[in-house]
């Protein structure tokens, strides 16, 4: 069964002044994060601001990176809806259009217990043949995953692992010690990568690779080589970057700081679309500092 692992990228939507899908700069930026050493695509997910597109757009998203890879990294897309059944027809598509994987984030806005969690996530994983990442996700979703959910969840054959978005890192801890080595926790705040990977965590799935991708896959490269110097170092090179997102929505930030360093992924759609010149110089200030390095 697929074991996801390492670096994974919470690729942005790269988008035009009218908000249309920049089909362009998405094809450059596969290839650039190809060329990163980065380990992993992730399409759809928060920073690939799903929950503002069409499913129309989310299959051309899917279609235009899969076409672009081409197969030399394994491709994730983001396939969670608020329901279990448009949930599983995005979910077909996305394997029909070649992605190795889905994540499926937890339902949201209309509030659902663990049970009603544990049969939306099984229902799904028996109507669909591919590997499925969970996506805990509350302070986005307003519920979280626990661990005795996960747990039954994780002896389900393709639901192959989880990404904890929660920030908290006993709740990671947790995960891995009730799911097996077959079960893939990945970490989905950044700052928590490399701790995760030494609890026995398989890597993370970040955000923050869409502006310093290079720097991110050093954490899981130097890891995995014995170089826990280097992968301290590399984990840590990221906390001036997200040291800005406290003033502002993080993926709105990470968009943004994606645009400064040249690269025309276009802002969030309206009204995350971000223009602050505070927010400007902070980010500046971080883009110099890796240009010198």
């Amino acid at each position: 069964m697929f074991k996801p692992k390492g670096i994974i990228v919470a690729m942005l939507t790269p988008m035009n002044r009218d908000e249309s899908i920049n089909e362009l700069e998405l094809r450059n930026q596969v290839n650039r994060f190809v060329d990163s050493g980065i380990h992993g695509l992730f399409c759809l997910g928060t920073n690939g601001e799903f929950y503002g597109l069409s499913y129309e757009e989310k299959l051309k998203v899917i279609e235009i990176v899969t076409d672009e890879n081409k197969g030399r990294l394994p491709i994730y897309a983001g396939t969670g809806c608020t329901t279990t059944k448009d949930t599983i027809a995005l979910t077909k598509e996305a394997k029909r259009l070649g992605v190795d994987a889905v994540s499926v984030v937890c339902p949201y806005y209309a509030a659902v217990n663990q049970k009603g969690l544990y049969n939306h996530f099984k229902t799904i994983a028996e109507a669909v043949d591919i590997p499925i990442i969970l996506y805990n996700i509350p302070p986005r979703t307003g519920v979280n995953l626990d661990v005795d959910t996960v747990a039954k969840l994780s002896e389900i054959e393709n639901i192959v692992g989880i990404k904890d978005s929660s920030g908290n890192f006993d709740n990671i801890l947790k995960y891995i010690e009730a799911t097996s080595s077959d079960f893939s926790v990945l970490s989905g705040n950044d700052s928590l990568i490399l701790w995760t990977l030494l609890a026995g965590g398989q890597g993370g799935i970040a955000g923050c690779a869409n502006v310093l991708p290079k720097e991110l896959a050093k954490i899981y490269d130097r890891y995995t080589e014995g170089d826990m110097d280097g992968a301290k170092k590399a984990q840590s090179s990221i906390r001036p970057l997200r040291e800005v997102f406290k003033f502002g929505n993080p993926n709105s930030i990470i968009k943004r700081a994606t645009e400064l360093m040249g690269y025309d992924v276009g802002p969030c759609r309206a009204p995350f679309n971000l223009e602050d010149p505070k927010i400007d110089e902070q980010l500046l200030k971080v883009i110099r500092q890796f240009e010198k390095q």
